[in-house]
């Protein structure tokens, strides 16, 4: 079996994921699940697109740099899918000195070959500004669709491509003044000149990969349409150097070097590692003969992932790893329109971590709706009803009636018989299905599959009537439990790739767990291993109207008309309070976010602990002597029952800066460390103790996306507590904002589920 080397489309690093652009991300976590499964060599590679002019555009807007701008929001990018529990081998960014190397050395073998050309154009500059305006710094009227805002390299509304000299009435998107056209040269990659190599490999390559229709279709359509010269190079400051002489004030476009970034992520996991880079690159995309890659990604990206970016490798002169399979979904509608990143239109992935609706829940809808072949519409009626019914009223409900008769009638213990042939022939044949459209990526097929199996099953569940024959005919009841149990674990295997964290929950009520040293898809059909069912339980939760009604109504119009409401609804709230609002350090602005009151008033700190002691006047105290990057503070914690005294010292721990000092049994506290606490299942408190050690004494801690404030000198306990921490899903959250440091989210890694304090 060859190696598969697996992506998805690269997210861009300014704005949070909504579901449709989750469902790339979210596809190659299934396929790269699948594939572990399977015994497939595996890599999975992503990471946030962060070179550009929508990131200079943005962060100037909010007076930061672009490197602040993306280390916020990549910390924020990966806390969602975390959230989401995806899988990657490597979550990177395209901002690295790796990638830096990687594309201008791709480049620089480009222009050996041949196929880089310069050009002197006319391109649009801003008198106002006193520069040249790259593709993005400009807005106008589309020509193929006339809508009016469109931007200079594609049009949001029709989705066409575009030069920013085609839209009509430009104006600069900084100043807003018309700009004029003026002359300048920039460096292009010469299609045209591929186009030989470029087609006898698309010709084998779809055909041997079996690429989605619309890759074929949109990337034929580009050929039969004649490739043209596409320029590499932007007028920026934030991107990747060109390194040729004339270009010092230039950069590469991102839409050249934001696939290569497939390749610098894989060379930055293994020099994480402390590996040879360039040697594990050269072993995953220099070794076609051995790995198969596979991408996954939104119709949008196709021309960019069969033309352009296979363009820059055949180019090269270079054996390369070519895309085999190309999995490219259709649109994902929200409700009457479409989701939308720069419009705030939809569910995002921080709307899901903050629903109440697991994680596995939203994973189950949309590959249940996944738009492998059409355009599909999320709508929170279907949402409701395709949880209630396929997830809970099929698979749940099979799950429950059969380990529950289990435990009930053969004391949790799995029932001896014999197997039922032509049962299992049907059983076979859907698991064979199931790995026939998964090995093809057909991922919503394969899903649907799943559930056919589970559909068949109940039905033999009920026509078999084990509630009779369990005493007219017992052996007939043992038989058919028996075999429903097996299936049942098999359906476990089946839905890892979808839904991991149920997979796991479903496998463990047998006393088992999936992947690494646990059950693989090789264990599907074989009629062993099971003996006891363990404390089994519902695996999910109905979806009620009233709670369906109020999400629909929270994530309804836009993320800015959402905040109005808010806006509203707080002050709304102030103006019928009884009690007035006294001016004082600790309240907030009406229209202010749990999150940016902390901000604003939490200043939180990574402390080292360099010295530890028990307290002589307490049997739960510990002291410690903290280094916060050159100064020294001394804080007391109840952490004796917890951890030993080794286990903390030289630890990098969170600490509340700006808590007001305490006395605690005559030693004065200044400051708090910050721990996660949950009860477990026999009433004890489990803690664990945030851990920065990636970062240095000193370093302030980040809530989200929110610029960090100047903090008061100091704050009472009273007001650090009324807002409140928890740990969700291992993140750490504050008002659904993850805490980071340096850009890296804080995790826990045993207290998942928590308070924080």
């Amino acid at each position: 079996m060859k190696r598969r080397l697996v992506t998805s489309a690269l997210p861009y690093v300014n704005n949070v994921p909504h579901l449709g652009n989750l469902i790339q991300v979210l596809s190659a976590d299934v396929f790269s699940r699948f594939c572990r499964l399977r015994g497939y060599d595996t890599l999975y590679v992503c990471g946030t697109d962060e070179y550009g002019t929508a990131t200079e555009t943005r962060a100037a807007e909010e007076g930061i740099s672009p490197r602040e701008l993306c280390d916020r929001y990549h910390a924020l990018h990966r806390a969602i899918y975390k959230w989401f529990n995806i899988a990657f081998d490597k979550f990177g960014r395209t901002s690295t000195p790796i990638q830096t190397e990687v594309v201008q050395d791709i480049f620089t073998k480009l222009d050996a070959q041949g196929f880089i050309v310069e050009r002197t154009i006319e391109q649009l500059f801003c008198e106002q500004c006193n520069r040249f305006l790259a593709d993005r710094y400009v807005r106008g009227v589309c020509p193929h669709c006339g809508y009016p805002d469109a931007r200079g390299d594609q049009c949001e509304h029709c989705g066409k491509l575009l030069e920013p000299t085609e839209l009509k009435e430009s104006r600069c998107s900084t100043c807003g003044s018309q700009p004029r056209l003026k002359s300048t040269k920039h460096l292009y990659i010469d299609l045209p000149r591929i186009k030989d190599r470029l087609e006898a490999w698309i010709a084998e390559a779809s055909v041997k990969g079996f690429w989605a229709n619309n890759a074929i279709q949109m990337t034929n359509a580009w050929i039969r349409d004649g490739l043209k010269e596409r320029a590499i190079t932007r007028d920026l400051k934030w991107g990747i150097p060109v390194p040729k002489p004339g270009y010092e004030d230039k950069v590469f476009y991102v839409w050249f070097d934001a696939p290569i970034g497939y390749i610098s992520i894989t060379g930055n996991l293994a020099a994480d590692q402390g590996e040879d880079w360039r040697a594990f690159v050269q072993d995953w995309w220099k070794n076609p003969e051995e790995v198969e890659l596979f991408q996954f990604i939104g119709k949008d990206n196709i021309p960019f992932h069969t033309v352009i970016f296979p363009s820059s490798l055949l180019g090269t002169g270079e054996k390369w790893t070519m895309l085999h399979h190309m999995s490219s979904t259709e649109y994902l509608n929200y409700e009457s329109g479409k989701f939308s990143k720069s419009k705030g239109v939809g569910v995002f992935g921080s709307d899901a971590m903050e629903s109440g609706i697991p994680a596995d829940i939203w994973r189950f809808y949309i590959f249940y709706n996944r738009p492998e072949k059409a355009d599909a519409l999320f709508t929170w009626k279907d949402f409701q009803e395709k949880v209630n019914g396929e997830l809970i009223g099929n698979l749940g409900n099979l799950v429950n009636r059969t380990l529950s008769f289990v435990t009930r009638y053969y004391d949790g213990r799995i029932p001896e018989g014999k197997p039922n042939p032509e049962f299992w022939n049907t059983v076979l044949a859907y698991e064979e299905s199931v790995r026939e459209k998964l090995e093809r990526a057909e991922l919503r097929d394969a899903f649907r599959t799943v559930f056919e199996l589970s559909s068949f099953a109940n039905k033999t569940f009920q026509d078999g009537e084990p509630w009779k024959t369990r005493k007219e005919q017992p052996e007939l009841a043992a038989n058919l439990i028996r075999d429903l149990c097996y299936v049942v674990r098999d359906l476990a295997i089946l839905i890892h790739p979808y839904i991991p964290g149920s997979a796991e929950k479903l496998a463990a009520f047998f006393g088992l767990s999936i992947g690494k040293d646990g059950l693989s898809w090789q264990d599907l059909g074989k009629l062993e291993g099971l003996e006891r069912v363990y404390n089994s339980e519902v695996l999910f939760n109905k979806l009620e109207d009233d709670f369906i009604q109020t999400l629909r109504e929270r994530y309804s119009g836009s993320q800015k008309e959402r905040s109005e409401r808010e806006k509203e609804q707080s002050m709304d709230a102030t103006e019928k309070s009884e009690t007035p609002i006294t001016a004082t350090t600790t309240a907030p602005e009406t229209n202010e976010s749990g999150a940016e009151k902390f901000a604003r008033l939490v200043d939180l700190r990574v402390a080292k602990i360099t010295h530890i002691e028990r307290h002589p006047k307490a049997d739960k105290l510990y002291i410690e002597t903290l280094d916060l990057g050159g100064e020294t503070r001394t804080i007391v914690s109840g952490l004796v029952p917890y951890y030993k005294e080794e286990e903390l010292l030289g630890k990098h721990i969170v600490v509340v800066y700006n808590l007001k000092a305490a006395k605690l049994r005559g030693v004065e506290s200044k400051g708090m460390l910050l721990a996660a606490s949950a009860k477990q299942s026999d009433g004890s408190e489990m803690v664990e103790v945030l851990d920065a050690g990636f970062a240095e004494p000193g370093s302030r801690v980040q809530i989200g996306t929110i610029s960090l404030a100047a903090a008061p000198a100091e704050i009472d306990i009273d007001t650090f507590f009324s807002m409140p921490i928890v740990a969700k899903d291992g993140a750490i959250l504050v008002d659904q904002q993850p805490l980071t440091c340096n850009g890296t989210p804080l995790t826990t890694n045993r207290v998942l589920q928590g308070e924080v304090g």
